[in-house]
């Protein structure tokens, strides 16, 4: 989440008198993140987050908004989108596509705990589960055709080491394609930052804007490179209590393959590899706009080595 479009108070109050949410109270900025401009939002009714989406297709936004609002129907705690008075999900506000959406409580956890770490593969089970019966349509944005495309833009700026360390792990990935495993629709940037807690409680999973249709255990590998390290910073390796911890709550609600046991390697180094290119491209070809958060590619660079390294570790669950 980011700024990139601003949005005055007047703007606003003039937009909102198409949703039935009563009179604005209160417009925040909020300065988090990479992607689109977004905004806490009070009015008389309620708390919702406002989006103005900056780098997504607009043949793509009905496919997160109309996946949220089918989550929260089957009692997923995620954003809820609000239809304005006519019933459409998606308008317009100052030239970009703009969304409003539920605001959910709690705070994100900066040092997760092997139960937190639980309650989260319980609710991604759970999720996975409910997106089933979901009929959207939308492969994986940030999937193998993108890594290609944003290799050749990030090449220019890395060094030797670098790019020999990206060529080995593309041609790594194209020897596995995986169609085998379960498929459906996936969060793919379940970041901790991207849940929020009450307590101990995990009472939402916000930001489904790179969700896409993908292996199911993708998720569970992008969750485990972010929430389940030994130090989200002094330490990357994967901490087996942990990472215990989120596949074993997930496999109660939905048992994991033979086939996707085998594959675990894979998609972690999979989920390294999309975010170390995402951050680059971040990094080195940004787009103007006030507020702005880039970060470090160097975190999944040594995420994505290491992740090699271990290529060999065997499943984490007996």
């Amino acid at each position: 989440m980011s700024v990139y479009t601003t949005v005055t108070e007047a703007e606003l109050a003039a937009w909102l008198r198409a949703y039935p949410v009563g009179m604005l109270v209160a417009l925040q900025p909020i300065a988090k993140g990479i992607e689109n401009s977004n905004f806490f939002v009070t009015t008389t009714q309620g708390r919702y987050v406002l989006t103005l989406f900056e780098r997504l297709a607009p043949e793509e936004l009905p496919f997160y908004l109309e996946l949220m609002s089918h989550l929260a129907r089957h009692g997923i705690p995620c954003p809820a989108p609000i239809a304005d008075r006519n019933g459409a999900l998606l308008s317009s506000l100052n030239g970009k596509p703009a969304a409003l959406v539920t605001r959910l409580p709690g705070v994100s956890v900066d040092a997760p705990s092997a139960a937190h770490c639980a309650s989260l593969g319980t609710l991604l089970a759970r999720m996975h589960l409910a997106g089933r019966s979901f009929a959207g349509g939308l492969e994986n944005p940030r999937g193998p055709k993108w890594w290609r495309l944003a290799a050749r833009e990030v090449r220019p700026f890395l060094n030797a080491a670098q790019a020999n360390r990206l060529e080995k792990e593309l041609r790594f990935q194209s020897l596995y394609r995986l169609p085998d495993l379960p498929r459906g629709p996936v969060h793919a940037d379940l970041f901790r930052d991207n849940a929020l807690f009450e307590d101990s409680r995990l009472s939402g999973v916000i930001d489904f804007y790179f969700a896409g249709i993908d292996c199911l255990l993708y998720d569970c590998a992008v969750c485990a490179n972010d929430w389940c390290l030994v130090h989200p910073v002094q330490d990357l390796r994967l901490d087996e209590t942990k990472t215990r911890a989120l596949l074993d709550a997930y496999a109660r609600e939905r048992p994991f393959t033979a086939l996707e046991r085998g594959a675990w390697p894979v998609l972690l180094r999979a989920a390294a590899l999309r975010f170390w290119l995402s951050r680059l491209r971040d990094l080195h070809l940004p787009r103007p706009g006030a507020l702005v958060h880039a970060h470090d590619p160097e975190h999944f660079e040594k995420i994505l080595t290491l992740r090699a390294t271990d290529a060999a570790r065997s499943w984490p669950l007996a």
